[in-house]
């Protein structure tokens, strides 16, 4: 080959990785940025992708490329995607089948299909915010990492008989002082930082698609407070020294109404930690009664909106990027089926799109937010249900009541709602400050 096309060709080779680099999320100041512009945006969480891009048992690829196709019809670009499943398949309340089956052990049909999940999200322009483990047991997390050093039994909270949530979740927190449960944890999170998809060529490390990664869905430091935080600075610097092109997070809900172990600055001070989180639950939180809408939900946008408030003015001296990233509201009259009524949610949707475009206009650290969650096409078994192997995939995980927070693709009005303010919400900003 003479020595120009041979140049040449080197040239043509380097410039993808080249592009790719200039176009990851990254963060200046309190601001997301990408191609070279302020970044924001209206997403949701579709966690199960994982398990619907399968070709094996649970998965369905053709309705993955339908869904994505959906949301980026309604602007929806930024997708938070579980990369974490663990324990064994036939366990309660779990994704299923599990990435990580049993400790080490992986199920290659899933590691395929999260390659074609990043791969079908870059034809589309989407990012991920990918999250790497689980404080509650749907996805196994780190409860089944401390069952496995142990050998200890979970004590599963509700749907269990006589399951209680406070004794769960000491259990879980046990993951923050068990050093080979942690072990685990970052033996998994360097194969999967360290893997080439085979789908783009390009390392995980290389891709511009994730935009994040995230220690956790949730964690809680309960009375481990200090562990909690050492975990945190010890995954975060494992995952910059694997991979310094993308972002970090926590997952973090922030300081929720019950104590939890967390304290959203300190939790958020370490460097290597890119943005802050939070997520806001009116009904779980007992601010909001889907059976008196009229009595308690003026009340509870009062108290979401106080939230983000007080989170935003921490963020602020922090300088660092906020996201609420996760909320939801059930059908009216806590009514499961996707006939009922979606009223008080298209309020909530709007109220709460709205908050985050204003501060998003005003400059703020308030950088986006996605909602819970995407169900798609998909539906319960019977509503109400509680889902099991076999089911069809939708926005509420496994342990709580299918239906309850899912948006359908047939919700028209909610649908309306997401569209105009992710078009609103993505024009924020268009040049750097």
């Amino acid at each position: 080959m003479p020595k120009f096309f041979l140049f040449a060709g080197l040239l043509f080779l380097a410039r993808p990785t080249d592009m790719n680099a200039q176009e990851f999320v990254t963060v200046q100041g309190a601001q997301f940025i990408r191609n070279g512009a302020p970044y924001h945006f209206l997403g949701t969480n579709l966690w199960y992708g994982i398990n619907l891009a399968s070709q094996g048992p649970g998965g369905d690829r053709e309705r993955l490329i339908r869904e994505l196709d959906r949301l980026q019809a309604l602007q929806v670009d930024n997708l938070r995607i579980m990369a974490a499943s663990e324990g064994p398949d036939e366990a309660p309340w779990r994704m299923s089948p599990a990435l990580q089956p049993a400790e080490g052990s992986y199920n290659d049909t899933l590691w395929d299909a999260l390659d074609f999940l990043l791969a079908e999200m870059g034809k589309r322009d989407m990012v991920a915010v990918v999250c790497l483990g689980n404080f509650w047991p749907w996805s196994g997390g780190m409860a089944q990492y401390v069952s496995w050093q142990e050998g200890s039994l979970i004590p599963y909270p509700p749907p269990a008989d006589g399951g209680d949530w406070l004794k769960y979740m000491l259990y879980s927190a046990r993951f923050y002082k068990n050093e080979p449960a942690k072990a685990a944890y970052w033996a998994h999170l360097e194969k999967l930082i360290t893997r080439t998809n085979t789908y783009t060529g390009l390392p995980y490390r290389d891709d511009p698609t994730i935009m994040a990664w995230q220690l956790a869905n949730e964690p809680r430091g309960m009375l481990s407070a200090r562990a909690y935080r050492k975990w945190i600075k010890e995954s975060a610097t494992r995952i910059k020294e694997l991979d310094p092109n993308h972002l970090v997070c926590i997952g973090s809900e922030g300081n929720t109404p019950a104590p939890t172990g967390n304290h959203f600055r300190k939790d958020h001070h370490f460097g290597l930690i890119d943005y802050t989180t939070i997520h806001i639950w009116v009904q779980n939180w007992q601010w909001y009664d889907p059976h008196r809408p009229e009595e308690t939900f003026e009340k509870a946008l009062q108290k979401a909106t106080h939230y983000v408030d007080k989170h935003l003015r921490k963020a602020e001296k922090l300088n660092k990027p906020m996201v609420l990233e996760e909320f939801g509201m059930a059908r009216d009259d806590d009514n499961h089926s996707d006939t009922a009524s979606v009223a008080w949610r298209d309020r909530y949707y709007t109220a709460i799109f709205g908050l985050v475009h204003r501060l998003a206009q005003e400059g703020s650290p308030m950088a986006g937010c996605n909602f819970w969650a995407w169900g798609g096409e998909g539906r319960p078994r019977e509503p109400h249900s509680i889902w099991k192997s076999g089911d069809a995939f939708i926005g509420d995980p496994p342990h709580e009541f299918q239906g309850w927070y899912s948006v359908y693709d047939k919700d028209a009005s909610t649908l309306e709602v997401i569209k105009a303010y992710a078009e609103n919400i993505k024009a924020v900003g268009n040049t750097i400050p």
